[in-house]
């Protein structure tokens, strides 16, 4: 029988499965479905820095500045003691998390102020997070915003939330960066414990009817997996910490790919909520009968055999393999040049 054990941010996981961030890890029976299932892991829903800000600002007007104005009705001001806080909820989800399951729990954070990011780190740790993702996601749209200053900034609230908790922390990265493999080198000597690859970023649309920007969700697909898997097998041999993949992972193939380019855990979504947390022992089911027929003992033994580093032709993830797709095109029947 084939070992799937792994590591992840220093955390022992029984396989490399972990479900990230959404509605599914967001409620309790969900949750104990998906250890059931053989999740190793979990990533609860992100905490959104504005989102705690709009909420105290609601509470300032309606409770705390009544009586602006009119001072006889400062003693008939109601009382928010009973009120419960969205940041409230999130930790005592941890709290109740914790004392129901086996696996570890990894808290989710979005900031967009310095203090924001620690503050609340420190709130993830104190209510018993086991690990805590750094969601580093923002639109930089102003002309003068130099991308070197962007990179500093993320590089600085790395450092200083490294240094306010005692739990490891990891990224949630984006792929646009012109520097990607020095930003990711630079997040480990700031002390990340890994990176996430990659964020997916939900574009707004626009209605040709209303002409407004409205919100749109569309799930992820298997394609999508072939920028993550690139970029694994790139960096695995230029750090140590942990790398996992993230996006458009559907099946136990797609699974296998991330690990044998270099990722230490394979965080799942868009195929949870298309097929429920019962996938989950597919996947695992898929990837054990194809270790054995490899013969591939651990997944230990699996992680980064393809990597750029470990690769027979490394040059397949750079340059060459651009040349190569353009160059094997062949147009369908029928069609004339």
């Amino acid at each position: 029988m084939v070992d799937l054990t792994t590591t992840y941010l220093g955390l022992n996981l029984k396989n490399p499965v972990v479900p990230s961030s959404s509605p599914l890890t967001g409620h309790f029976d969900d949750a104990r479905r998906l250890e059931d299932a053989g999740a190793s892991a979990l990533i609860l829903p992100s905490i959104f820095e504005e989102e705690l800000i709009r909420e105290q600002e609601k509470m300032d007007r309606f409770v705390v500045m009544q009586d602006i104005g009119h001072h006889e009705a400062d003693s008939f001001l109601p009382t928010a003691h009973n009120f419960e806080s969205k940041l409230d909820q999130i930790l005592e989800k941890i709290a109740r998390y914790k004392s129901a399951l086996s696996i570890p729990v990894v808290a989710s954070l979005n900031g967009i102020t310095d203090s924001g990011w620690v503050d609340h780190a420190k709130d993830l740790e104190e209510a018993g997070g086991d690990a805590i993702e750094l969601n580093l996601y923002g639109m930089n749209a102003e002309p003068g915003a130099r991308s070197e200053a962007i990179e500093e900034r993320y590089h600085h609230i790395v450092q200083r939330l490294v240094e306010s908790v005692q739990i490891p922390c990891t990224v949630k990265l984006s792929n646009q960066f012109t520097g990607l493999m020095h930003f990711v080198t630079e997040l480990e000597i700031s002390g990340a414990a890994g990176v996430s690859l990659f964020n997916r970023f939900y574009q707004p649309d626009i209605d040709l009817e209303t002409l407004q920007i409205k919100p749109q969700l569309n799930l992820s697909s298997w394609q999508e997996t072939l920028l993550r898997i690139r970029w694994l097998a790139l960096l695995r041999p230029q750090v140590k910490f942990t790398l996992a993949a993230t996006g458009g992972f559907h099946g136990f193939q797609d699974v296998l790919k991330a690990l044998l380019a270099g990722a230490d855990v394979v965080h799942l979504c868009s195929v949870l909520l298309k097929g429920g947390p019962g996938v989950i022992q597919d996947i695992l089911g898929g990837m054990s009968h194809w270790m054995e027929d490899k013969e591939y003992e651990s997944v230990q033994q699996l992680k980064g055999s393809l990597s750029h580093q470990n690769a027979v032709n490394p040059a397949g993830y750079e340059r060459e393999n651009y040349m190569e797709v353009l160059d094997s095109y062949s147009y369908s029947p029928g069609v004339r040049v």
